[in-house]
């Protein structure tokens, strides 16, 4: 009986009660720190992905809710015996401390749910653009959810914070007119959707045009074809027009060949041949507007031109295809003993005038 009571009165000791509160703290540290190891392995050997995210985004604030937890124990223990006075109420301490590391739980859950996603470890049908702003209007949310619930247990109005808000407003608004209209320019981008990360886009407009690598809220990252970062005010695409090449359906072939005008009378069998040689090609799309037409007589050349569409809209094999079709088209050109003409000019002499004369005048020219 009198071990048990000095045993009690041994804890009763602020230094071995310190020290007690302290390692029970570290024991539960280190017990969360194996338990949350274990929960980690049980989750990586499921399908779902999102268990994976819950234990890796409650590992970190559980083990330092622990130690915080503890770490006020032990000065709280400290500050009620030489009255340090250094700790605000444990009522409003717990709940800015709860709510925080809750909120961290939360940030934590949204980066890693968003890192699975755009990873393509997670099916959607939602593109990057759109899962972005989802969740960045999620991480906007628990961060300011979280200040109102600090700010209330803390005693301050939140009729008070809204009423001030509303008050202020107005020069904020003023004051950052270029940061909002960048704001509401990038939602616009998200509402309407002209373009998302990966697609090539330009501008008919301005000097705009690559790959875009990142829409954020004030600016749109864009890398141009010579690799080199381009950003781009969010408002600006508000005022311009924007080509998104990258969907497009087809891409087009549009060209004009000219032969000789001594090749006149084989024009129309070229133009037949070269039609039956795309209609039969496996790249062109021959439910698409397809011709292949004598059009002028040019100064020195017959010309036709060749409109047709291939199925492919990738660049690199569209020009592969372009240029099989133009190689075959020569070889038809070839075929029908043509040639394809290039500049020049024909002189006529009339035959009656004698040969001495012409040769006295270029005599005179050259002295």
């Amino acid at each position: 009986m009198m071990n048990i009571e000095n045993m009690l009165e041994l804890l009763n000791v602020w230094w071995i009660k310190s020290l007690v509160v302290f390692s029970v703290g570290l024991i539960a540290y280190f017990f969360s720190l194996f338990f949350i190891s274990k929960l980690k392995e049980k989750a990586s050997r499921t399908r779902n992905l999102f268990d994976d995210a819950v234990v890796g985004a409650l590992e970190t604030p559980v083990n330092y809710g622990i130690l915080i937890f503890t770490i006020e124990y032990v000065v709280r223990i400290n500050n009620e015996v030489f009255k340090l006075g250094i700790l605000p109420e444990a009522k409003h301490f717990y709940v800015v401390v709860i709510s925080a590391l809750f909120a961290w739980f939360v940030l934590r859950l949204i980066r890693i749910r968003e890192n699975q996603i755009l990873k393509g470890k997670v099916e959607t049908k939602a593109d990057q653009t759109t899962i972005s702003v989802i969740f960045k209007l999620l991480r906007i949310s628990t961060v300011v959810i979280t200040c109102l619930v600090v700010f209330q247990t803390l005693g301050v109005s939140i009729s008070g914070i809204v009423a001030f808000g509303g008050l202020g407003g107005a020069a904020v608004a003023f004051a950052s007119k270029d940061l909002l209209a960048n704001f509401f320019g990038g939602f616009m981008i998200f509402l309407d959707k002209p373009f998302s990360v990966g697609d090539w886009v330009r501008s008919p407009d301005q000097n705009i045009e690559g790959v875009v690598e990142n829409i954020g809220w004030r600016i749109t990252r864009i890398r141009t074809f010579d690799k080199r970062p381009l950003y781009v005010p969010n408002s600006v695409f508000t005022q311009i027009s924007i080509e998104n090449p990258s969907r497009m359906t087809h891409r087009r072939i549009y060209e004009t060949i000219g032969v000789r005008y001594k090749d006149f009378s084989q024009v129309e069998a070229i133009c037949d041949e070269i039609k039956d040689m795309l209609k039969d090609h496996v790249d062109i799309d021959d439910e698409q507007t397809m011709m292949v037409n004598f059009n002028r007589f040019a100064d020195s050349s017959l010309e036709f031109f060749i409109y047709c569409f291939t199925h492919t809209t990738h660049w690199q094999t569209f020009h592969n295809i372009k240029q099989d079709v133009l190689v075959k088209i020569g070889d038809i050109i070839n075929k029908h003993g043509a040639e394809i003409a290039f500049p020049s000019r024909s002189l006529y002499v009339e035959n009656k005038v004698p040969v001495h004369t012409i040769q006295d005048e270029v005599g005179k020219v050259n002295s």
